[in-house]
């Protein structure tokens, strides 16, 4: 039996879309999402792909996140991609790492590049500390590898875009984001 899609789809993915907007625009701020339950993917990770991605959009899935392959083609038409060719790559960091091998954009086309979805334990408490667009001050926020991360941030306005899901939450880092690496 296929795992649904959302419920009220119309309704279902503007609420997505402005979560997912939102949680781009203040970086490291929590956003729940509600979204279909998923063999390989949580709700949130879910509700990203059936609001991001469609049949223009090439996407790879790492690790546990791969058992979603036929759920995300029937939903979305989603092809699937190597990490070198993908729009949107999803799975835990430890399937994602490393960044290199994915689209960062071009100087002409920066906006060329891949966003990572990374599958997390846990979406709260401190981390290194995030500075930039749309964050007042600061925030700190937990990062799986905040070097690696400080490196992206510093390609920009090349660069890799990020969203943390756990459950039916969901945050975002944006390339734009200064990360201080601990």
């Amino acid at each position: 039996m296929r795992a649904p899609g959302f419920a009220d789809p119309s309704r279902d993915s503007a609420r997505a879309f402005r979560a997912a907007m939102e949680a781009m625009a203040r970086p490291g701020t929590l956003h729940e999402v509600a979204g279909p339950e998923v063999p390989g993917l949580s709700p949130a990770a879910a509700v990203l792909l059936l609001t991001l991605t469609d049949p223009t959009t090439p996407v790879w899935l790492g690790g546990e996140a791969a058992r979603a392959r036929d759920w995300l083609t029937f939903h979305t038409g989603a092809p699937g991609a190597g990490k070198a060719d993908a729009m949107f790559a999803l799975g835990r960091w430890s399937d994602l790492a490393p960044l290199d091998p994915y689209p960062i954009g071009t100087p002409d086309y920066p906006d060329r590049s891949a966003t990572l979805i990374v599958e997390t334990d846990r979406l709260e408490g401190g981390g290194p500390r995030l500075t930039g667009t749309g964050i007042e001050t600061e925030t700190a926020f937990p990062l799986p590898d905040p070097e690696a991360l400080a490196r992206n941030a510093g390609l920009y306005p090349q660069g890799l875009d990020f969203y943390f899901t756990c459950g039916t939450r969901l945050a975002a880092l944006p390339r734009s984001t200064d990360v201080e690496a601990l």
